[in-house]
């Protein structure tokens, strides 16, 4: 087991180090600069990043010194990934005087206890609408928990938010749908990103579910004496979990990346918002650091969906342990 963990860093590690590279060929290959979607200026300067406006073509110089602009790119790129694996990012170019590990740890709580609520809230709500629908196999109820389920997965995240927020926001005035002051202002943004989940989960937890209520060895079950409680909460659960947390894994990423709308929308200052507000003024340094940060948490997700994976099947878990 300790040399499959060992292994996953490993190849963790060299995905971060892909992601890093794409991410910083795209953030330099992207129109403008900082101090020209920043700062607003006048005077055109060339930086080798774009064409930029600027006040003071003598703060502009001191600018590209102190941020290392005039290195080339591959001392600039080694820069930003030495600064996140030693936990030295330096500063963002919007707060020079704010680390920004000190500003991505005052908004990651925000995203991560938002993708936690969420994530939880889809996968019990899955496992409840899954499972009745698999009980009643073929029947109006069945039917009709899989037509909501395949809408509900069809629409996005934000789709949904805009509706809920109508709904609740503005008719009937329910909830708020800005702001963060207090626990009934982050229901919204938990509902808006766990139904779309739900709907996908649900559907994969009931055909499961159907499977294996209908496999041999429940049949035996049966045979032996056993009810349908002891069929389904001592056999047929645990084994149709482990097709429904595959599904669960790529769901994660999806997730993630629906915070950086959800929070513009509901006016969160999570990672996604600093994202959001680091992207569209060429903030380099926060872009890097905030996408290493997600990427790192899609991973550490992904691979607790595999230990998740062995806890519920032996075979798995000897794999694991063998280091295949």
């Amino acid at each position: 087991m300790l040399l499959y963990v060992l292994r996953r860093i490993g190849y963790m590690i060299i995905a971060l180090v892909a992601v890093s590279f794409v991410t910083f060929l795209l953030m330099r290959a992207a129109p403008g600069s900082f101090l020209e979607m920043g700062s607003g200026g006048v005077v055109g300067v060339d930086l080798g990043l774009g064409s930029v406006g600027v006040h003071d073509p003598q703060a502009v110089q001191e600018f590209i010194h102190v941020f290392h602009l005039d290195k080339p790119w591959y001392e600039q790129y080694w820069g930003y990934l030495w600064g996140f694996f030693t936990l030295h990012m330096g500063t963002s170019f919007e707060y020079p005087a704010t680390p920004t590990l000190q500003l991505i740890g005052q908004t990651f709580p925000l995203t991560i206890m938002i993708a936690i609520l969420a994530i939880a809230l889809a996968v019990v709500l899955s496992i409840i609408l899954g499972t009745l629908a698999a009980l009643r196999a073929n029947s109006w109820a069945d039917r009709g928990t899989v037509l909501v389920a395949s809408l509900a997965a069809s629409i996005p995240h934000y789709v949904v938010a805009v509706f809920l927020m109508l709904i609740f926001g503005v008719w009937f005035h329910l909830l708020p749908v800005v702001g963060q002051a207090g626990p009934k202002y982050f229901i919204l943004p938990v509902v808006a990103m766990a139904l779309p989940m739900c709907g996908s989960m649900s559907r994969y937890m009931r055909n499961s579910l159907v499977e294996t209520m209908n496999s041999e060895y429940m049949v035996t079950v049966y045979a032996k004496g056993g009810g349908l409680r002891a069929a389904l909460f001592g056999h047929g659960m645990r084994n149709s979990l482990l097709p429904f947390i595959t599904v669960v894994g790529p769901q994660l990423a999806s997730l993630m990346m629906g915070t950086v709308y959800i929070e513009q929308m509901f006016g969160i200052l999570g990672l996604g918002k600093v994202f959001t507000s680091a992207s569209s003024t060429r903030d380099y340094p926060l872009i890097m650091d905030s996408t290493m940060i997600y990427a790192v948490l899609i991973m550490v997700m992904n691979s607790l969906v595999d230990i998740c994976y062995g806890a519920l099947d032996p075979r798995i878990r000897k794999a694991q342990a063998k280091g295949r």
